[in-house]
C-alpha cells in the first residue's frame, strides 16, 4: 500500500470534483485510477484526453483492447490488465483474445498478431523500431497513420501504468473477477 490518497467527491482538488462525477455518473463509483490521479487535476485531464482520442482512432475494439493490453501486460500493470479485461468484455471483443493478450500467447489473427507485434517493439526499443519491424506492421494491413495511433495509446498507457506502480492503487471490485499476476 501507498501513501497516495484515494480521493471521493469531497477529498478532491476542486478542479478534479467534475471529472470524479462525471466517473461516478459512468461508472456507478470512481474507479481508484482516477481516485488516484484527482490529486493532479491536469494529470487526470491528460489521460481522460488521451483515452477519448485514442478511442477515435482507426482502431476497431478488439484492435484498441491488444494495444492497451499489450502495453498493460509489458509495463506488469496489476490495475489495468484487469481493468481493460473488463472493458474489454463490455465491448464484446472475444474472450479468445484477452486471454491471449493476458496470458502471452498467440492471438487468433494474424493481423491482430502483427498489432501487437509492433505495439510491443515500440514499447521495447522505445519507438526506435527496425524498418524490418515497420514493413511487418504495413504488410499486415496498416499504414503510417496506425503507427501514430499506437504511439497515441501508449501515451496514455505510460500515464496510467506507471501511476498505478507507484500509488499501488487497488484493483476496483467492478475488476475484481478480471485479476491478473504475470506469468513468470
Amino acid at each position: 500500500m501507498s501513501d497516495f490518497t484515494l480521493h471521493t467527491l469531497e477529498t478532491a482538488p476542486e478542479k478534479s470534483i467534475e471529472m470524479l462525477q462525471d466517473a461516478k455518473k459512468q461508472m456507478g463509483s470512481i474507479p481508484g485510477l482516477y481516485a488516484v490521479m484527482a490529486e493532479s487535476p491536469e494529470t487526470y485531464k491528460g489521460y481522460n484526453a488521451l483515452h477519448s482520442l485514442f478511442t477515435e482512432t482507426s482502431f476497431n475494439a478488439e484492435e484498441l483492447t491488444v494495444v492497451w493490453q499489450t502495453i498493460n501486460v509489458e509495463h506488469e500493470c496489476h490495475y489495468c490488465v484487469p481493468a481493460h479485461s473488463a472493458i474489454a468484455n463490455s465491448m464484446k471483443v472475444d474472450s479468445a483474445i484477452t486471454e491471449a493478450l493476458r496470458n502471452e500467447t498467440e492471438l487468433p489473427s494474424a493481423k491482430l498478431q502483427a498489432l501487437h507485434d509492433f505495439t510491443l517493439a515500440m514499447v521495447r526499443e522505445r519507438g526506435e523500431v527496425s524498418a524490418e519491424t515497420l514493413n511487418a506492421f504495413y504488410q499486415a494491413g496498416y499504414g503510417q497513420k496506425q503507427v501514430l495511433e499506437v504511439i497515441l495509446g501508449l501515451s496514455q498507457k505510460v500515464i496510467s501504468n506507471y501511476v498505478n506502480h507507484v500509488a499501488k492503487t487497488p484493483v476496483d471490485a467492478m475488476f475484481k473477477d478480471f485479476t491478473w499476476t504475470k506469468k513468470k
